[in-house]
C-alpha cells in the first residue's frame, strides 16, 4: 500500500511538471476590450409645415369725433405657416433649436359703429402676414419604439406685416388703402408633439404649438379728418399644428446609447 501511494504522487508531481512546461511555452493571452463610447451631442436641421387657426383678436380704431373706437365682432381667418432650423442635441432629454417661420396671409375684420353714416356699421379688414425668429428649447420626455414626446417653449421677435387695408360704410363705400406697414413684436410659443425616429439620421416631427404675435397696425388712414389714425389687432394668437423632418448629422440617436464592439474570444498560438 504505500508503495502504491508513493507511485501516485510521483506521477501526479510528473503531470503538473508537465503541465507547467507546456504553460511556459504558450504566449500570454490576449483579450481584445474596447471601452465604451461615450454619448455625443449632434447638430440637426429641420423644416416644418403647418396649418394655423388663429383666435379672434382684439380690434379698435381711433376715430377723431368718438375717439378710441372699440371693434365688434371680431375674427381672424387662418392661415398656413412654413419654416426651417437648425439645432443641437445636447443630452439624452434635452436639445434646442433657432427656426425661422413665414406665416400666409390671413384676413382679420372687425365691425365698427359708423359715425360718419346713417346707422350700421363699418367694415374694417386688413391682411396680417409674419415672419418669426425664435429661440427654443425642448424637453424629450423619453423613447418608446423609435417614438420621443416631448415638451417645450419659445421665445423671439415676429415681424407682423398688414396690408389690403379696406373699410366698407354700411351704403357700400368702399375705402382702399395702399400700402402695407410692418413693426416687431416680441412673440412666444408653448409647444408639445412627438417624434418618430425613421433611420438614426432622419425623424418624422409632429407637433402642437401655442404662438402669441402680439399687435398688427394698419397704414394711416387719409381721409379720418387727422390722417394719423390706423386699426389695430392686438392679442394675435394662433393654434399652430405642424409636420416636419428632422436630419441629425451625427446620428446622436446612435451614439446616445453606450456601444461596445462584440466580444472576442481569448486567442493563443501554439
Amino acid at each position: 500500500m504505500v508503495k502504491y501511494f508513493k507511485r501516485l504522487s510521483l506521477t501526479g508531481a510528473a503531470v503538473m511538471i508537465s503541465t507547467a512546461a507546456m504553460a511556459a511555452d504558450l504566449p500570454a493571452p490576449v483579450i481584445d476590450y474596447i471601452p465604451e463610447i461615450p454619448a455625443a451631442g449632434g447638430w440637426y436641421l429641420r423644416g416644418d409645415i403647418g396649418y394655423k387657426v388663429y383666435a379672434d383678436p382684439t380690434g379698435s380704431f381711433n376715430d377723431p369725433v368718438v375717439g378710441n373706437l372699440r371693434y365688434e365682432r371680431e375674427s381672424m381667418d387662418n392661415a398656413w405657416m412654413v419654416g426651417v432650423g437648425v439645432g443641437y442635441q445636447f443630452t439624452d432629454y434635452f436639445r434646442g433649436d433657432v427656426t425661422l417661420d413665414y406665416e400666409t396671409a390671413a384676413e382679420a375684420k372687425g365691425y365698427a359703429v359708423c359715425g360718419t353714416c346713417t346707422g350700421g356699421f363699418s367694415k374694417e379688414s386688413t391682411d396680417i402676414d409674419v415672419w418669426t425668429v425664435m429661440v427654443n428649447g425642448y424637453v424629450d420626455v423619453g423613447t418608446w419604439h423609435n417614438i420621443t414626446p416631448y415638451v417645450g417653449a419659445g421665445i423671439g421677435a415676429a415681424y407682423v406685416n398688414t396690408s389690403g387695408t379696406t373699410s366698407v360704410n354700411p351704403g357700400g363705400t368702399t375705402t382702399n388703402y395702399d400700402g402695407d406697414h410692418g413693426e416687431w413684436n416680441l412673440a412666444w410659443a408653448l409647444m408639445a408633439g412627438a417624434s418618430y425616429a425613421v433611420t438614426p439620421n432622419w425623424s418624422i416631427d409632429a407637433g402642437y404649438r401655442y404662438k402669441n404675435l402680439g399687435t398688427a397696425k394698419t397704414v394711416r388712414y387719409y381721409n379720418t379728418g387727422t390722417g394719423g389714425t390706423r386699426s389695430e389687432f392686438k392679442d394675435l394668437t394662433a393654434h399652430e399644428f405642424r409636420l416636419g423632418a428632422r436630419y441629425t448629422f451625427d446620428s446622436y440617436a446612435a451614439a446616445s446609447t453606450p456601444s461596445y464592439y462584440p466580444s472576442q474570444p481569448i486567442s493563443s498560438n501554439f
